[in-house]
């Protein structure tokens, strides 16, 4: 009984990372409508970036993500500004080419600039503590803050999609894109600042992947289809269904792996498609149209 007490425990923590992970995704599908199938190699290359930063400076992870922060705004208001917004329209296929090509270049540019060689971020003692619960069942520190750090995103992206006067452009650019440019909305500046925005909560989400496991610059695509199974789960645009969409997916693969190790990833996507039979929308849709 204890086991199994376990793999709950471990499976809504490990939800948190893959809240993470979608979160930044959900944002950019709930403002453009956005398909972005970089996702996952953003995150590597956040987590590379990281690296990069805490091995020049000499810092902790948990500092050099700060540093990192502002550089990943400007990087990813860029590229929507640059890039991405001239691919936006009526037709989706533009914009899943041209991320599905980013996401080649960015791969093929980290093994060019870091070798294959599997790379991990180091923060100390904090990697391995944890905090007994009793009866045998301890809890690591490190996905601990995954998941507070996945609810406190969480808050601060409804709070600022639904609080503040940037967050109503964004919403009246979703709801009606023609009505927000009639009302004066610079539509292409706000998808900007959209994704700068996912850009910080890609970072947090490289943060603790870096912290949690190993990666190398091919790993990306995992991390996206767990990021696209999370927001489908939850409700395409609802950054709480993100976080339950996440805790599903989570407590899926642990409760597999518990069953049989090989099981892992198969539950968990046998979990996805068990809530598409039943909730075709997800768990909280947002979006309608």
């Amino acid at each position: 009984m204890t086991g199994w007490i376990d793999a709950v425990i471990q499976g809504v923590l490990l939800g948190g990372l893959y809240a993470l992970f979608a979160a930044g995704l959900s944002l950019m599908f709930g403002v453009m409508r956005l398909v972005n199938l970089a996702h996952g190699d953003l995150i590597v290359l956040a987590a590379f970036a990281i690296l990069a930063v805490a091995t020049k400076l000499g810092l902790d992870p948990f500092v050099a993500v700060l540093v990192a922060t502002p550089i990943l705004f400007v990087l990813g208001f860029a590229l929507q500004h640059v890039l991405l917004n001239r691919t936006l329209g009526r037709d989706l296929l533009p914009p899943l080419l041209v991320t599905f090509g980013l996401s080649i270049i960015i791969q093929n540019g980290l093994l060019q600039t870091f070798s294959a060689d599997s790379q991990r971020l180091r923060s100390g003692p904090i990697e391995t503590a944890s905090i007994p619960l009793g009866g045998g069942i301890a809890v690591g520190v490190v996905p601990l803050l995954t998941m507070l750090s996945a609810i406190a995103v969480i808050v601060l992206l409804n709070f600022i999609f639904y609080r503040t006067p940037v967050g109503r452009a964004f919403r009246a650019t979703s709801d009606d894109l023609e009505v927000a440019q009639l009302m004066g909305v610079d539509h292409r500046r706000i998808f900007a600042v959209a994704m700068g925005l996912a850009f910080v909560v890609i970072g947090i989400a490289a943060l603790y992947l870096g912290l949690r496991a190993n990666f190398d610059p091919t790993i990306g695509p995992a991390r996206l289809l767990y990021a696209f199974e999370a927001v489908i789960i939850g409700g395409l645009g609802s950054f709480w269904g993100t976080l339950a969409g996440g805790i599903v997916l989570g407590l899926a693969q642990t409760i597999g792996a518990r069953i049989d190790p090989e099981w892992q990833i198969l539950a968990g996507h046998l979990a996805f498609l068990a809530v598409l039979v039943v909730r075709p929308r997800g768990l909280f849709p947002r979006a309608q149209d």
